[in-house]
């Protein structure tokens, strides 16, 4: 997009990027930096973006994904009062688990996907991690709503070790951490002070997210770097492997006009909540399950060696029908692929539709989500992993 000057307020500087614990470290990787909600981010470093993305698949990447929000919610009662907010079943959330669900706003509308975890004692504490440009106002939102209960956002870097090798490089620094069901946490013990290790990630790989205090991130990232089958990766990578693995980014493929259901994510609302409800929205998303939604997030393939990318828009015959929501180049899958919004009468896998590419109209099939399987670790059968 060309920036005219008029569009730019010189009147007012542009606030400075927020830089990561690891800045230091990107640099001397050779890591190319670009802004990404207000915070300096490594983008991608010399191998590249679809070398990073294939290693990735093949062994294990390391991500810095210390924009994150973390924070802890404590006090009786916290899970069952978080429920006023979230569709999630957190009543029953186990400790030491971790369940995926959004914040809703009062027509249903996502205002911020996340991921919260039952920490382990006798108090009642969540950990919650959100999205890095809805932080503050996923934090001002709960901080209000909740002001009987302890909220303590956290200062602490986050890494995300993902790929098939992932366990194995984990396991021998933090032994037993190999051990941790999909979804699992732990804390473990590094430089003197709690490591929170969660079995999770945003690429559709096995791996982790590795929550450390800011101070003792250089000393971690070393060590997995220091593993031959384990590279650094940036944004454009992380961003590649989750739209080949269908998984939605906030503020694209979700934001306050679209609820659970019609996002493809409806099966993170367990059959208690669809039952009671009791969160913001409820009466939305009930009609949506028991009705159908009016659209459906599906995966798309243009008939193009260009992708689509993010507003274009889908057409049955003349009819707008959809629109993209993420669209890019899949170095997996070497062609282009995107998601969006289709109308319900379209959303079936074999549709055929169409879309303006450079002033050319092209077809673009309606396709199942993900593109590449995940590959989420399920322990063995009677192995008691956590």
């Amino acid at each position: 997009m060309t920036v005219t000057v008029t569009e730019i307020d010189v009147a007012t500087p542009a606030p400075a990027l927020i830089k990561l614990p690891l800045d230091a470290l990107h640099r001397r990787l050779g890591a190319r930096m670009a802004p990404f909600a207000g915070y300096d981010m490594p983008l991608q470093y010399e191998a590249g973006i679809v070398a990073e993305t294939l290693h990735t698949r093949r062994a294990a990447s390391l991500f810095d994904v210390s924009h994150m929000g973390q924070a802890i919610l404590g006090g009786a009662g916290a899970a069952r009062a978080l429920e006023s907010l979230t569709p999630a079943d957190l009543i029953s959330l186990a400790r030491e688990r971790t369940r995926y669900t959004q914040l809703l706003n009062e027509n249903g509308g996502i205002l911020d996907d996340l991921m919260i975890t039952r920490l382990p004692g006798v108090e009642e504490r969540l950990l919650l991690v959100v999205n890095a440009a809805r932080k503050q106002h996923d934090f001002a939102l709960i901080g209000d709503a909740l002001r009987q209960f302890d909220f303590n956002p956290l200062d602490r870097a986050l890494l995300a070790l993902q790929g098939p090798r992932a366990a194995a490089v984990l396991g021998a620094l933090l032994p037993g951490a190999e051990d941790l069901a999909f979804m699992g946490w732990r804390a473990f013990d590094f430089g003197g002070a709690p490591l929170f290790v969660s079995r999770s990630g945003y690429t559709g790989e096995d791996g982790f997210e590795l929550s450390v205090r800011a101070e003792h991130a250089e000393d971690l990232a070393h060590l997995l770097l220091a593993h031959e089958e384990v590279a650094p990766a940036g944004l454009g990578a992380r961003d590649a492997l989750r739209l080949e693995a269908g998984l939605p980014l906030y503020g694209h493929d979700l934001d306050e006009t679209t609820d659970t259901v019609e996002a493809g994510l409806g099966w993170s609302i367990g059959k208690r909540r669809r039952a009671e409800g009791g969160f913001p929205g409820d009466a939305r998303i009930r009609q949506a399950f028991e009705q159908g939604p009016s659209r459906l997030r599906m995966g798309l393939l243009p008939q193009s060696k260009a992708p689509l990318r993010e507003g274009a828009e889908l057409y049955a015959s003349e009819n707008v029908v959809g629109h993209v929501t993420s669209g890019g180049f899949s170095p997996t899958l070497q062609r282009p692929i995107a998601m969006g919004y289709v109308a319900i009468k379209y959303a079936k896998v074999g549709e055929t539709l169409s879309a303006t590419l450079r002033d050319k109209r092209i077809a673009v099939d309606v396709a199942a989500l993900p593109f590449v399987t995940h590959r989420y670790f399920k322990p063995p059968a009677g192995k008691d992993a956590r």
